[in-house]
């Protein structure tokens, strides 16, 4: 036995057998005070995984956030613009209808020569203007006013005159006729208009 004893396998195993005692016996898990694990780079691995912390997580939820909320600023914004655009486009809707309405009244007051028609007229001015006034003046009183304002564009002044005062003198209506004509005549324009 006192062989067995001190051969090296037993020396061996009996240091084990030791060791693995005295380690099972001594064996303590420190105690580390709670708010030390929380302020130290330890405190991430200890708690539940509910309560875990990462500092770069946070940074990038904050990011997050913050971009969101910008972004939200912008979308507002972006609704805020396109509502004064709509605004702005009914309002020059509005303007562009007013212009177009006073346009059409313009051009209802003012008589116009056209181009084609400038030779004829001419024509006609001529004839009734060799005529005695108060002829032209029984003539012209059948004629549409427009039609009237066109042919004395082309007559002198005192051949117009002499028309104007001879149907004048036919009565308070046609009086009233003739100054309806003196005005469209002060209108009236001969340059020829461009085509549409």
């Amino acid at each position: 036995m006192t062989k067995t004893l001190t051969s090296p396998w037993m020396t061996a195993l009996i240091g084990a057998v030791v060791y693995l005692a005295s380690t099972v016996l001594l064996w303590q898990t420190p105690k580390i005070p709670v708010d030390a694990l929380k302020r130290g780079p330890i405190a991430t691995l200890v708690g539940p995984s509910w309560e875990f912390s990462n500092p770069e997580a946070d940074q990038l939820v904050t990011e997050l956030r913050a971009e969101k909320q910008a972004l939200s600023q912008r979308e507002q914004q972006l609704n805020d613009m396109a509502v004064r655009l709509q605004a702005e486009q009914a309002e020059l809707s509005q303007a562009t209808q007013s212009v177009r309405i006073m346009q059409t009244d313009f051009d209802t007051a003012v008589t116009r020569v056209k181009a084609d028609e400038t030779a004829n007229l001419k024509k006609l001015a001529k004839v009734y203007a060799e005529m005695d006034p108060a002829t032209a003046a029984n003539v012209l009183a059948d004629m549409d006013d427009v039609a009237i304002v066109k042919i004395m564009v082309f007559m002198k002044d005192p051949e117009t005159a002499g028309i104007l005062e001879a149907l004048a003198k036919k009565g308070d209506a046609e009086a009233r006729r003739t100054a309806m004509i003196s005005d469209r005549l002060r209108l009236a324009s001969n340059r020829p208009q461009p085509a549409k």
